[in-house]
C-alpha cells in the first residue's frame, strides 16, 4: 500500500494572498487565531494581508487592507478582543458594498479569504464566494480591471473560523471565546457567592445568549446553580411554585444562598420572555429572600483569552490555512473547527443551515428538536444538569441496597471536586447509598470510611484540591486491610479519582481479586491529575487550570521581559516526564522552545535555539520564552540551560529563570475542569449502575464481578468518553516513565515550532477531509 501521509513540506504558497479579516461580535481568542493565519501563511510562503475592521475595511480598501509581517501579531496571544478591529457592515449587505470589496481584493491579488466571525459573517463570505465571477465580469465590463486579473483571480477560496462566545453555531463543539467568557462568568458567580454567603441572599444573574443558552446552561452546571433558564428549554408551566420551592428546599438544608443564571434570551412556554426583574420580584413576593440582580453584560466579552480558547485558536488558524492551500475552484466554503479534540474540515453552509434550523424549531414551539439540532456537547451538558439537579426525596428513590465508595488518590488536581459531587448526587439519584472514604488507599485501609449526603457535597464545584483528602499510596502493601474494609461497609462498587497511582491502583486491585472475593465489585477510574499522563484518555481533570496557571504567569512574566528588552526567560513546568503541560503551555503563551523527555535533545539543539534567540533579538521583539519539563533531561537540569543560555547569549540577551511549582496544582477549577469532572464522573456513576445490575447474584444475595470489563478506565479518547478495561491498557503505557506510550498532543509540537519561526516537519495526513454534519439520531445519542 503506498504511503498517503501528507506533510507540510510539500504544501506551498507561493504566489499565494490570504486576506483574514474579523467580523461581527468581538470574541477572546480571535487574535490568537489572526496570528496563526498570518504566521503560518508567511511560513508556507504566502502572501498576507489583514482587513481592518472587518468588511466595512474590505468594502473602504485604502490603508485597511495591509499586508502583515510576522513581527506585526507579535504579543497579540494574550490579548482579547480583535486588534484589527470588527464593525457591523451594512455596505456589505449591498450588491454595490460588495464589488466595491472584489475589486480591492484583486488590486492586491487576494483570492483567499479566512473570515472569523459568526453565522452572519460567514453566510456572507459564502454569498461573496458565489457571487465572485459575477462581480469580475461586472468590473471587467465596467473598465476597472482587466480581462487578464479577472482570469487570474477567477476564482475566491473561503475558510471560516467560529469566533462567538454564544458557542450558538452547529458542527462544532466549541467556538473561539466560549471557554474565556465562561471564565468571566465562573470568576463573577465565584466572588458572588462568598458576599451571598455572608448576608444569606438569593443572587439572580443574567449572562449572554439572545438565542442560545450554552453559557448559562455550562455556568449553571460549574457553579452548582439552583435553577436555570434558557431559550431552547423553557420551564414547564407551574414552574413558578416549583423553582420557589426548590430554593427554600436548599435553604431549610442549611444552605445560605441561591444563585439563579438566566440566559437573556430565556423564554416560557409561550415564548414569552423571562427577565431577571420578573424572577427577582417573584423569589421577593413569594418567599420573601433578599435578593438581587446582576447583569453581567459586556464582562463576558473582554478580558485575556483562556489557555483554551489560545490552542483551539491557534490549531483553527493553522488549519484554516492548509484548507486554503488545498482548495480547487470548486470546493465548498467551509469552516475548521473542533470535534472532542480532533480538527475538522465542515461544510460552512451546511452549518449555518443547521444553525439556523435550531432558531426556526425554537420559534415553532419544537423544543426538543433544537436540543437535538445543537448538537451532542450541549445535549449531555442538559442531561448532567437534569440529572443533577433534582434532588430526590427518599419516597421517590428506586429501593437499592448498593453501597458504592468515592475516593481521591494520588496528587490533588482542580476539578476533583466537583467530580466528586457529581458522582455523589448522581449515586443518591440512581438510588445508591454513598461512602467518601478520606485520604486515598491509606485511609482505606485505615477505615476513614463514612457515609456522604446530598447536602455534604453542596458547593464543592468551584473548590480546588481535594475535599476528600488524597495520597500516593498504593494498595497492594494493604490489601488484606483493604478488603476487610470492603466486608465491613458491604461496599459493592468502587468510583477512584486520580493520577497515574489511581490507575496502578486499580490495576492492583483487580489482581488481587483471586485472594480476595471481597474485591470482585464493578470497579472504574477517572482520570484527574494536571500531569495528563493516563493512558486510556486524552484529557484528565486538572490539566486545563494548570495550563491556565502557566499561561497566566508566562503572559506576566513575557511583559516584565518586554519591558527589560533582550531578555529570555527560562520556565520550569511540572507534568513529571509527561511533556504536555510544557507542550500546550508553551503553544498557548507563545513560547519560542519547549523541552521534553517525549522528544530528546541534545547539545546542538540547544545551541540552535540559542543561535534562533540572537537572531530574534535583532528584529522588534526582544525578548524570549523556553519552557522545561521538569524530567525533560537528567543532565540538561533547568540550572544548566540558563547557564548555556546566560553564557552563550552574553552581549546580546540576559537570562532569568523560574520554577513554577505547585502553583499549577492549587487554585479554583477553571470551568473547563469542573464541566468535564461533573459529567465524566455522572458517566461513572451510571456504568456503575447498570454493571451493579447486571453483576447481582440473586441466589447469593451479593454483587460478584470478577471479569476483565467490570474493572475499568473511562477516558476521553478523540471523540467520546470511552469505558476500557485497565488489563488491556498496559501494553499502552510506559511504567517506568508513568506515561502512555502513544500520546496525542505531540502532533501539536511542529505547531508550536511554526509559529516560532522553525522550520520543521509536520505530519498533516489527518487534517484535509471535508466531512459532513452528522444528524444525530435519538438512538446515536444515547450512547454517547
Amino acid at each position: 500500500m503506498p504511503d498517503t501521509k501528507k506533510f507540510i513540506e510539500n504544501l506551498s504558497g507561493a504566489g499565494k494572498s490570504i486576506g483574514v479579516l474579523t467580523s461581527g461580535g468581538d470574541a477572546q481568542g480571535m487574535n490568537a487565531a489572526v496570528r496563526a493565519v498570518v504566521r503560518m501563511g508567511i511560513y508556507v510562503g504566502a502572501k498576507v494581508y489583514f482587513v481592518h475592521e472587518g468588511y466595512q475595511g474590505m468594502v473602504d480598501g485604502g490603508d485597511n487592507i495591509k499586508e502583515a509581517t510576522w513581527e506585526s501579531v507579535s504579543s497579540m496571544l494574550q490579548v482579547g478582543g480583535t486588534v484589527i478591529g470588527s464593525a457591523r457592515c451594512k455596505d456589505f449587505r449591498t450588491h454595490e458594498g460588495r464589488l466595491r470589496a472584489a475589486l480591492n481584493l484583486v488590486q492586491r491579488g487576494i483570492t483567499n479569504l479566512c473570515v472569523i466571525g459568526g453565522d452572519g459573517s460567514l453566510t456572507g463570505a459564502n454569498l461573496f464566494r458565489e457571487e465572485w465571477s459575477g462581480l469580475l465580469d461586472e468590473l471587467v465590463q465596467s473598465g476597472q480591471i482587466s480581462e487578464e486579473a479577472a482570469q487570474t483571480h477567477s476564482a475566491l477560496h473561503i475558510v471560516g473560523m467560529v469566533g462567538s462566545i454564544d458557542n450558538d453555531f452547529c458542527g462544532t463543539d466549541m467556538t473561539i471565546g466560549t471557554d474565556s467568557a465562561l471564565h468571566r462568568i465562573i470568576e463573577v458567580v465565584d466572588a458572588i457567592m462568598t458576599t451571598a454567603q455572608s448576608h444569606q441572599r438569593t443572587f439572580v444573574l443574567e449572562v449572554m445568549g439572545r438565542h442560545c443558552g450554552y453559557l448559562a446552561l455550562v455556568s449553571a452546571l460549574a457553579c452548582g446553580a439552583d435553577w436555570v433558564l434558557i431559550p431552547e428549554m423553557p420551564p414547564k408551566d407551574g414552574w413558578e411554585e416549583q423553582m420557589c420551592h426548590k430554593l427554600s428546599e436548599n435553604r431549610a438544608d442549611k444552605k445560605r444562598l441561591n444563585i439563579i443564571i438566566v440566559a437573556e434570551g430565556a423564554i416560557d412556554q409561550n415564548n414569552k420572555p423571562i427577565t431577571t426583574e420578573l424572577i427577582k420580584d417573584l423569589v421577593v413576593r413569594c418567599l420573601g429572600f433578599d435578593t438581587r440582580v446582576t447583569i453581567l453584560g459586556h464582562v463576558q466579552r473582554g478580558g485575556t483569552p483562556s489557555a483554551f480558547d489560545r490552542i483551539l485558536a491557534s490549531r483553527m488558524g493553522v488549519e484554516a490555512v492548509l484548507a486554503l492551500l488545498e482548495a480547487s475552484p470548486g470546493t465548498p466554503a467551509c469552516v475548521v473547527s473542533l470535534c472532542g479534540n480532533q480538527a475538522v474540515r465542515l461544510p460552512l453552509m451546511e452549518c449555518v443551515q443547521m444553525t439556523q434550523e435550531v432558531q426556526k424549531a425554537m420559534d415553532e414551539k419544537r423544543f426538543e428538536e433544537a436540543v437535538k439540532l445543537r448538537g451532542r456537547s450541549f445535549e449531555n451538558n442538559l442531561n448532567t444538569y437534569k440529572l443533577l439537579s433534582h434532588r430526590k426525596i427518599d419516597a421517590e428513590l428506586p429501593p437499592s441496597s448498593f453501597n458504592v465508595a468515592v475516593l481521591n488518590v494520588g496528587a490533588p488536581a482542580a476539578g476533583m471536586n466537583a467530580a466528586v459531587r457529581s458522582a455523589v448526587r448522581v449515586g443518591i439519584t440512581e438510588g445508591h447509598t454513598m461512602f467518601a472514604v478520606n485520604d486515598g488507599f491509606e485511609g482505606f485501609y485505615k477505615g476513614q470510611i463514612k457515609e456522604i449526603k446530598w447536602g455534604d457535597v453542596g458547593g464543592w464545584t468551584g473548590q480546588g484540591g481535594s475535599l476528600l483528602g488524597t495520597k500516593r499510596t498504593l494498595p497492594a502493601k494493604h490489601i488484606d486491610k483493604i478488603a476487610e474494609q470492603m466486608k465491613i461497609h458491604n461496599i459493592n462498587a468502587l468510583l477512584v479519582i486520580g493520577g497515574f497511582e489511581a490507575y496502578l491502583g486499580l490495576m492492583e486491585l483487580q489482581a488481587a481479586r483471586s485472594k480476595h472475593a471481597e474485591l470482585c465489585v464493578p470497579m472504574v477510574m477517572v482520570p484527574a491529575t494536571v500531569s495528563n499522563n493516563i493512558p486510556g484518555s486524552d484529557l484528565s481533570i486538572g490539566a486545563d487550570t494548570a495550563l491556565n496557571a502557566i499561561t497566566d504567569t508566562c503572559d506576566r512574566i513575557k511583559q516584565s521581559a518586554s519591558g527589560t528588552k533582550r531578555r529570555v526567560f527560562i520556565i520550569e513546568t511540572m507534568g513529571g516526564y509527561c511533556g504536555y503541560l510544557a507542550t500546550v503551555g508553551g503553544l498557548a503563551a507563545g513560547a519560542d522552545a519547549a523541552y521534553i523527555y517525549e522528544e530528546p535533545f541534545d547539545i546542538r539543539d540547544l545551541q540552535s535555539n540559542v543561535e534562533h534567540l540572537t537572531e530574534k533579538m535583532k528584529t522588534s521583539i526582544q525578548r524570549g520564552l523556553v519552557l522545561r519539563n521538569e524530567n525533560s533531561s537528567e543532565n540538561y537540569t533547568t540550572d544548566f540551560i540558563y547557564q548555556l543560555y546566560s553564557e552563550e547569549g552574553k552581549g546580546v540577551f540576559d537570562c532569568r529563570k523560574n520554577v513554577l511549582g505547585h502553583m499549577q496544582q492549587g487554585g479554583a477549577p477553571s470551568p473547563f475542569d469542573r464541566n468535564f469532572g461533573t459529567k465524566i464522573a455522572a458517566k461513572a456513576m451510571q456504568w456503575i449502575s447498570k454493571k451493579l445490575k447486571e453483576f447481582y447474584r440473586e441466589g447469593e444475595g451479593r454483587v460478584f464481578a470478577n471479569s476483565e470489563d467490570s474493572a475499568c478506565l473511562l477516558g476521553m479518547r478523540r471523540r467520546a468518553l470511552v469505558f476500557q478495561p485497565v488489563v488491556q491498557l498496559k501494553d499502552e503505557t510506559d511504567f517506568v516513565h508513568r506515561i502512555p506510550k502513544e500520546q496525542w498532543w505531540l502532533r501539536l509540537r511542529p505547531l508550536m515550532k511554526i509559529l516560532a519561526k522553525y522550520k520543521t516537519s509536520y505530519d498533516v495526513s489527518d487534517s484535509g477531509q471535508l466531512e459532513h454534519i452528522v444528524r444525530l439520531r435519538a438512538k446515536d445519542i444515547s450512547s454517547i
